[in-house]
């Protein structure tokens, strides 16, 4: 079960990232949380449900132990790419959805939007991590 140096980067990179960013959100305000949680709302309706203090608990616990899992090896590149893709998801989903963050098209980024909008670079590395090492296998068995 080893794990190849592209993977590595990728698990690296973003794991290093989220974490960061979860340890940064554990001094969450209620108002910054609240904030958050609105703009959460946008791609997933039932975050809005919640108290903001216990959102804000949340997201910086789920973003620690994301960012945990993608740094730790034992955990497999499959399994750290499909917590990332859906992290990703709900990014991408609260950006397209958030009224002001496109442009008419409803795609591209407005200036507000653009902070949102970069992270799809998040959901580019969950596609490789899920899918990266099939290939490669496929590609060891055509050469036998």
């Amino acid at each position: 079960m080893g794990i190849s140096i592209a993977n590595a980067a990728l698990r690296l990179v973003s794991g290093a990232f989220i974490l960061n960013s979860g340890i940064n959100k554990l001094r969450l305000d209620e108002a910054s949380a609240a904030g958050l949680q609105q703009m959460a709302a946008n791609g997933v309706p039932q975050l809005g449900e919640m108290e903001p203090a216990a959102f804000g608990k949340m997201l910086s616990i789920g973003e620690i132990s994301l960012g945990s899992a993608l740094l730790l090896p034992l955990i497999p590149s499959r399994l750290a790419g499909l917590g990332l893709g859906a992290f990703s998801g709900v990014i991408l989903a609260s950006y397209l959805r958030t009224p002001g963050l496109t442009e008419s098209d409803g795609i591209r980024p407005t200036q507000d939007g653009t902070a949102l909008a970069k992270d799809v670079w998040l959901a580019g590395m969950a596609v490789a991590l899920i899918f990266g090492r099939r290939s490669t296998k496929k590609a060891k068995n055509k050469k036998k």
